[in-house]
């Protein structure tokens, strides 16, 4: 870790109080997407219910959305930070998902049980990097 010049001013940091609760909301999000991945891989080789997983998917797209909405007001924020790792991350997790939409396809998985899990494993990949990025970014200065 390199130290600072003395009398270099340290860089302003933003204050964490009036960042939206970005994790918060991002870790509810993702706390309904596990319920319904997991009732619907619980019912699989045959056809779960869809109404319980079309309610939590609506629900975490609604807190994803909302999630967005308050970060795009964020003025004082280390916007470079974020895409910078959001950019990787999404990378990333796209990879995964299609990895696991691969193994939901060859276990046979069709119809509107694959549309459910194809969708919650878009929100699961955009959900993730989001966390990621803005658990980066709140601790760096803010682009000037």
């Amino acid at each position: 870790m390199s130290e600072m010049a003395p009398g270099a001013a340290r860089p302003e940091m933003p204050d964490q109080d009036s960042l939206p609760p970005v994790t918060e909301v991002a870790v509810a999000s993702m706390i309904l997407i596990v319920i319904g991945g997991i009732y619907m891989a619980s019912h699989l080789p045959h056809h779960a219910p869809v109404v319980l997983p079309i309610i939590v998917l609506v629900g975490s797209a609604a807190l994803i959305a909302w999630n967005a909405l308050m970060l795009s007001r964020v003025r004082e924020f280390s916007w470079s930070t974020f895409w910078l790792v959001g950019r990787w991350a999404i990378l990333a997790y796209i990879v995964i998902g299609g990895m696991l939409l691969y193994v939901f396809l060859k276990d046979g998985t069709r119809g509107s049980q694959l549309l459910l899990v194809t969708l919650m494993l878009i929100t699961y990949a955009v959900n993730v990097p989001l966390l990621l990025a803005f658990g980066a970014a709140r601790y760096q200065p803010p682009d000037r």
